[in-house]
């Protein structure tokens, strides 16, 4: 059995990170992703897909990936089952990212070039 999950989309929000009480770094990432063209190529909807970074990885996204922001991510598809606040049972998909890209280009400083930038990391 085989679960990978390859996306590429913008970020719908800021990235957030939290801290587990011991002390682990995680990150709560949307992303929109367009699911398909019209045939005058305008888009019909976006899926919101909810992802999740752990250490290294999640501070990473929490100081770099903010909001529109385009990014390619490679993870699996994690599916978990909880009481929400309510009582009632709830089930949640989201994907666990293992690796992460960010895509397009950023304008350096005193270049009126666009150039593409590769994540420190």
């Amino acid at each position: 059995m085989y679960n990978k999950v390859f996306l590429v989309g913008n970020l719908a929000r800021d990235a957030e990170v939290r801290y587990t009480p011991a002390g682990l770094p995680v990150a709560k990432l949307t992303l929109a992703v367009n699911r398909q063209k019209k045939k005058d190529g305008s888009v019909s909807e976006a899926d919101f897909i909810p992802l999740v970074a752990w250490r290294k990885l999640a501070e990473i996204c929490g100081e770099y990936l903010k909001k529109g922001m385009p990014i390619a991510v490679e993870g699996n598809l994690q599916v978990r089952s909880f009481k929400g606040r309510d009582g009632q049972d709830r089930t949640m998909a989201e994907v666990v990212i293992d690796n992460m890209q960010m895509l397009g280009s950023k304008k350096r400083e005193g270049s009126s070039e666009n150039k593409s930038e590769e994540a420190p990391f």
